[in-house]
């Protein structure tokens, strides 16, 4: 359905709750739940030890608004939909829980005050399966809790208060019964009456909206409207605030600053804008747009020929620039950490589709600062106990958590695979009493895209144009978000719970908006978008402004899909809500833009035209709506028009604040460690600090392979251990050029010095990014994020120091600033005291990278002594330990913090470190950063796995500062032919490039020994040791993932050498075919909503030779396509329908219950000449369908009735850990009839995994043991000797006998959970040992050219 007109007749209809019913249906538990229900049920027993048993079960409540009771028929859909299809009885409109005297039954679900994201998907299921009459589905959870005596009032609260998020859920003391919230519109209110009342009636409406205006904006804006002799409407306050809050003008930035009485000679913004004049001039874009982009490489790529339709892929050629940007979501994320991490990631998400005339989005990075942990029973001895929590944000070990959670729950359903980031936490009482804590989290979000050169520029508005809004409904969510995050401090505000700042995350409709972006930007005829913007702080009242200015624009409010019919004119000007974009369209291009929305089911709401009068005018038309072209009905009065103001008088160039600072010397206390202390002592606090500590807890439920791209993600070596210091992504599937990006912050040094902190960080990310091939250190360019409570005594002085300092090293270095933001108001109250968190600046380092295979990683490749251990130092003969992890280990600061005190060294070793990947004479290399050069040099060995001998000499200097300093420098591991030669590069450029030792034998049992000035200060099993590094992100696991799997994956960290691959010799050579005149035959990449990874799915068979289509489950459904010239489908992963009802199971109701779909789907898989490949919820879906997991002897009933599935003999459900996996695994390829599998038996290959629902169950043990029996289990997880494992992580979900593909009894139809597809070129592969790291194709390119062959043959 085209939904360009859904906003004028919506809000013409009854509202959705009027003459509806809402009908629960109760189910219960089947399998195993998901692990948080494990946690939840643990964490309950701590609070509550009187409780004898848990039960639970889910209730989907169900708005019915048609007038009539649902049909049998209709009954029976609702109750296939919500049950476990392997069960028949598992639905009920009854509850399943029986409360007896002494039990408490609760139910818990979220807050109904907007519809959900979950239930916007299942309305979609219900919409695909023809249930028209279902417009709103919330689920709720339902506890049943046990006791020996009625339970009190008390015990109650304590269950309640476990059981739920208060932020973003409610208790429902009996079943729901109305989603009406029974209110209409909020009257707005008259005009605020500044011509009478002058700045009071200013003042009144600045607390009671919540506007954050300083004193400063109080009187410009009250001589303003003075001036104009009229009043503002409270629509226009709202706007002017939200249009000039900090968070959006930035005025500190932009501002005359005057630092102990010395004004300072350029604005911060000004000194961070110089650096541009010392570097390269490759920015195509900078300091403007939604992000910043660098030149590019020409390029080879893959593009539909009509995306409005489904169409052939074809090659094409183009200049391809990369695109950066990055952004903090904090105070969000510190209300309610997942929906807040899920919006920032969003954001940041639509910061770079919007780049330009549009952008393609490619992958993310992630960074999370929190204060202290205080993780039950696992004590850090450096946490303070008695630090006291507000009530109104989430404890900080609930936002590591919950926060990285979002984000990676965002970017798993909308597609961006994450590949690099950062955790800190810090609580810590400083000398002068005061403490410094992230109790404001930071939630750091950066991207990395690339764009055509001919969408750089915006075209400006012109008179005539369209103003179109794409994306999601308006919601009544945060609203006033950028005046919220602009308080000086958090809590000031008046509310004590800010459920205002509470967002609401759909990855779905982003990657649906995502998809209109693409069509537009791949369109055959040139992109017909003018310009774009993504909404984000100040919502429509911000983003139509800035896209209409300064020509003008009428916007219309009857033209706006609403998810709320009760919303106001402010609120529908001034909401927050997500997942939507703003562009400019010419009136002839509106028939392809709603082609392409009803093609990816992404609704379009053209709201208004730009005038060209210079005023931005909101007509609120919605009790007489004025026809698209401003015709219609001419109302008996002119509709009112709550915003009707100059864009010059709003955007335009205002007065620049003034700040008046002092600077405030930190008191010092010199470092004082206790007497005797060891180097393994100082170990085993430092290893657990979370900055220095694994990240397994984050990088294992991230994608980290979506899209194909992915050149160098976070994992390396054998035991794909998280380390990597920079991520590389690929331009093009079909090129080695691509784009590097790396991360740097040190803010607890900035609690000493910020200036340090901030070349640091500098320095960080230069020598995190050197590892990859880069064109150039002039052609670096960094987006800098400052993260500040700036308005605070002695802070914004030091945020200035630090600007003056990261301008003054970028000039020296010849790297520039070309982007960034600020996030100011990074404190919050704590009882009487305000509590700071430590200045923060994240510098994101991005390049061009001609070749992407030259990036070197921190494992250790050469054991047994054939590696060399160097030590480049940048301070060289500094070991200063202010600051430093191995001083927040003993709560203090010191006094010296390490600096890079000779840039020019660093230009000096940069240079020379690529030169020497250039020539490939590095086997690895490491940056020395948290944790100084022990933990440098452990690290490299915990990744490769093997043992170290290493003398570090340091005459005179005891051996904790020259371990534990964390000093600026390279650690780099070579061969012994290339030693002389590499060590002679650094020290004819002027360098100290110190022999520090050899690796030792491999395995978990190797030796790792050092020895400083002759003295061996630490011996002890490199598996001993990782364990210690890897103790705390295991702890936090046990808190997000079921715990036996947490111990088998630390068990066997322990333990395990790395896995083995085999090529048995009969393994055929892969040889892409290319008949001579031959037509190449047909294979669709079918996709639903939801899905994302068809672009990867269409490379691999392009490879193989194959005419590669792309097709939609709505042009099935349409019936704007047939199969009849297909010989291949692909059902490609992804989230159809964000997987509301379980893995793929709205993608199913869509194809059986679509009459045209089905019978399409169902002749295609009865001609003998056709294939399939089902990957992840392509797999889940043809299980579903019955294509595969059938009993093999029932071919014939397989087929399943015309219009009703059949019951499946196989479903895929949620893996044992209980959470999303994202594994570099292995899998064994066995005999069976599979015809993609041809003469690959015998194979143990490593492949990408990365799925949350794939657990095989079957209907019957029988039906099992006759799958593998027949050879229909061609492919399964393999251990570390090539031999099927249900281990974990090894099997990442846990099927049973290690399944992880079934094909049909035929072999012609092939359903995988791993990903082929991400694997077939030799990039591609996190992990490549001897001989696997020469190879020219993957061997899983063999899968591809089988099918190529097989329909060569004729199919059969």
């Amino acid at each position: 359905m085209n939904k360009s007109n859904a906003a004028e007749r919506s809000n013409k209809q009854r509202t959705p709750t009027e003459m509806s019913s809402v009908l629960h249906f109760y189910v219960r538990p089947s399998g195993h739940e998901r692990a948080a229900s494990e946690y939840t049920q643990r964490k309950l027993q701590g609070e509550l030890p009187e409780l004898q048993g848990v039960k639970t079960e889910l209730c989907y409540n169900v708005n019915w608004t048609a007038e009539s009771s649902p049909s049998a028929e209709e009954m029976k859909k609702l109750t296939w939909l919500f049950g476990c299809p392997l069960l028949l009885d598992d639905v009920a409109q009854e509850s399943w829980l029986l409360p007896g005297p002494t039990d408490l039954l609760l139910e818990v679900g979220p807050r109904l005050n907007f519809s959900t994201p979950t239930s916007s998907n299942i309305v979609s299921v219900c919409q695909a399966a023809g249930l028209g009459a279902v417009d709103r589905v919330e689920p709720t959870r339902r506890y049943l809790l046990s006791f020996a005596h009625p339970p009190s009032a008390e015990l109650e609260a304590v269950a309640l208060a476990t059981l739920h998020d208060r932020m973003t859920e409610q208790h429902f003391p009996c079943p729901i019964q109305s989603f009406s919230l029974g209110c209409t519109p909020a009257p707005l209110g008259g005009p605020i009456d500044i011509l009478a009342e002058g700045r009071s009636a200013l003042e009144k409406a600045n607390q009671e909206l919540g506007l954050a205006l300083d004193s400063w904006d109080l009187d410009f804006y009250t001589k303003r409207f003075q001036e104009l002799q009229r009043n503002p409407s409270t629509v226009e306050a709202f706007d002017l605030a939200q249009s000039n809050s900090e968070h959006s003008r930035h005025w500190f930035f932009k501002g005359r600053l005057h630092v102990d009485g010395q004004e300072l000679a350029h604005s911060l913004f000004e000194s961070i804008m110089s650096t541009q004049a010392s570097s390269h001039p490759n920015n195509v874009l900078k300091f403007c747009d939604n992000s910043s982009a660098i030149q590019g490489k020409e390029v080879q790529f893959l593009r539909p020929e009509d995306p409005s339709r489904p169409s052939c892929f074809r090659q094409r050629q183009g200049l391809r620039h990369v695109v950066f940007t990055a952004e903090t979501h904090n105070f969000p994320t510190g209300v309610a950490p997942f929906s807040g991490a899920t919006t920032g990631t969003g954001g940041r998400i639509r910061d770079v589709q919007c780049t330009g005339r549009g952008a393609h989005v490619v992958a993310g990075t992630a960074g999370y600062c929190f204060g202290n942990l205080h993780i039950p029973g696992y004590s850090m001895p450096w946490e303070d106990p008695s630090f006291q929590y507000p009530g109104n944000f989430a404890r900080p070990l609930e936002i590591a958590i919950e926060a990285s959670n979002g984000a990676s729950d965002y970017g798993n359903k909308f597609g961006e695979p994450v590949l690099a980031g950062f955790a800190r936490s810090l609580g810590l009482q400083l000398p002068d009493g005061q403490r410094r804590e992230w109790i404001k989290p930071i939630m750091f979000s950066g991207g990395i895209g690339s764009m055509e050169a001919e969408h750089v520029s915006k075209e400006p508005p012109e008179p005539g144009m369209d103003v179109v809004k794409v994306g999601g409904p308006v919601y009544r969510i945060g609203v006033g978000g950028g005046a919220a995050s602009s308080v000086q401090v958090q809590g000031d505000n008046a509310s004590d719970l800010d459920f205002g700042a509470v967002q609401r995350g759909d990855p779905e409709m982003e990657q649906k908006m995502n998809r209109v972006i693409r069509a537009c930007v791949e369109a055959p005829g040139g992109n017909p978008i003018c310009s774009l913007h993504d909404q984000g702080a100040g919502g429509n009242g911000n983003v139509l402004k800035e896209l209409s200015d300064p020509a003008g624009a009428v916007i219309y409010t009857s033209r706006f899909q609403l998810g709320d019919p009760t919303l106001n004119a402010l609120e529908i000007w001034g909401a927050e809500y997500q997942e939507s974009n703003a562009l400019l369209l010419r009136l002839p291009d509106r028939d392809f833009l709603s082609r392409v929305s009803a093609r990816e089911r992404c609704p379009v709401c053209f709201v208004g035209t730009i005038t060209g009068d210079r005023r931005i005018v909101l007509v609120d038309d919605r009790e007489c709506p004025m026809g698209r072209d401003g015709q219609g009905d001419a109302p008996p009065t002119p509709p009112p028009t709550p915003v009707d103001l100059d864009l010059e008088w709003v955007l335009g160039n205002m007065p620049r604040k003034e700040f008046f600072l002092q600077r405030s010397l930190p008191v010092l206390r010199p470092l004082a460690l206790p007497p005797g202390l060891s180097v393994r002592q100082a170990l085993a606090r430092v290893l657990r600090l979370p900055a220095v500590a694994s990240k397994r807890y984050l990088t294992s439920k991230v994608d980290r392979s979506v899209g194909g791209l992915v050149a160098q993600q976070q994992c390396v070596g054998p035991l794909q251990t998280p380390l990597a210091d920079v991520a590389v992504v690929a331009l093009s599937h079909q090129e080695l050029v691509g784009a590097a990006t790396a991360l740097g912050e040190q803010p607890v040094k900035s609690l000493l010095d910020p200036k340090v902190a901030a070349r640091l960080a500098v320095a960080e990310a230069l020598t995190n990014l050197v590892f990859a091939l880069v064109t150039d250190l002039r052609d670096v360019k960094c987006s800098g994020n400052w993260m500040w409570a700036a308005k605070l005594p002695g802070e914004g002085a030091a945020l200035a120091d630090a600007c003056g300092a990261v301008a003054a090293v970028m000039a020296a270095l010849g790297v520039a600033v070309d982007g960034g933001k600020d996030s100011l108001s990074m404190a919050a109250r704590v009882g009487a005291e305000t509590v700071r968190a430590p200045g923060s600046l994240v510098i994101s380092a991005y390049a061009v990278c001609p070749d992407v295979t030259a990036t070197v990683t921190p494992d250790l490749k050469c054991p047994g002594g054939r590696g060399h251990l160097l030590y480049v130092p940048l301070s060289p003969g500094r070991h200063r330990l202010g600051g430093t992890a191995l001083a927040q280990c003993f709560s203090q600061l010191g006094e010296q913090p390490p600096d890079l005190d000779l840039p020019e060294n660093l230009v000096r070793a940069f240079g020379v470190t690529q030169g020497l990947l250039k020539d490939r004479l590095l086997c690895s290399g490491h940056d020395v950063s948290d944790g100084g050069l022990i933990t440098c040099l452990l690290e490299m060995a915990f990744a490769g796995n093997c043992g170290i001998e290493v003398a570090v000499p340091a005459t005179g200097v005891n051996a904790l500062p020259v371990l534990f300093a964390e000093e600026p420098g390279l650690v780099l591991e070579v061969q012994e032919p290339d030693l002389a030669q590499v060590l002679t590069r650094y020290r004819e450029a002027g360098l100290h490039c110190l022999e520090l030792g050899r690796t030792g034998s491999a395995g978990p049992h190797a030796m790792v020994r050092v020895s400083v000035n002759g003295a061996v200060v630490l011996e002890e099993p490199v598996g001993q040791l990782r364990a210690l590094w890897e103790e705390t992100s295991f702890q936090l696991d046990r808190l997000q993932a079921e715990p036996h799997c947490v111990a088998q994956e630390e068990g066997g960290l322990r333990e395990r050498t790395g896995p083995t691959y085999c090529l048995p010799p009969t393994f055929p050579t892969a040889s892409v075919p290319h008949e001579p005149g031959g037509p190449a035959p047909r294979v669709a990449i079918f996709r639903e909503e939801g899905s994302n990874g068809d672009r990867e799915m269409a490379d691999a068979f392009h490879l193989a030779g194959f005419e590669v289509w792309d097709v939609t489950m709505q042009d099935l459904c349409s019936g704007a396509i047939r199969l009849d010239t297909f010989q291949g489908m692909a059902f490609v992963g992804g989230f159809s329908y964000a997987d509301v009802l379980g893995s793929a199971k709205g993608w199913a109701a869509a194809v059986t219950f679509n009459p045209q779909a089905g019978a399409e789907l169902r002749r295609f898989r009865q001609r003998p000449d056709t294939f399939s490949l089902g990957v992840c919820n392509g797999c889940q879906l043809l299980a579903l369908l019955g294509w595969v997991g059938g009993s093999p002897g029932d071919e014939a009933a397989e087929m399943g009735h015309e219009s009703w599935p059949a019951q499946p003999g196989l479903l895929l459900r949620h893996n044992r850990s209980g959470r999303f996996e994202s594994r570099w695994a292995s899998v064994r390829v066995g005999p069976g009839p599979a015809l993609m599998l041809r003469g690959m038996e015998g194979a143990v290959l490593p492949i990408w995994s990365a799925h949350g629902e794939g657990y095989m169950a079957f209907s019957s043990p029988e039906l099992q043991a006759q799958i593998e029996a027949r050879g229909l289990a061609p492919l399964h997880w393999a251990d570390d000797d090539g031999n099927p494992t249900e281990q974990y992580p090894l099997n990442p979900n846990g099927s049973p006998g290690g399944m992880a593909g079934i094909c049909s009894p035929d072999g012609r139809h092939l359903a995988l959970m791993p990903h082929p597809e991400r694997s077939v070129r030799p990039w591609q592969w996190a992990w490549r040992p001897p001989p696997f790291d020469t190879m020219t194709t993957s061997p899983w390119l063999q899968l591809f050219i089988n099918a190529r062959n097989w329909t060569r043959e004729g199919g059969c």
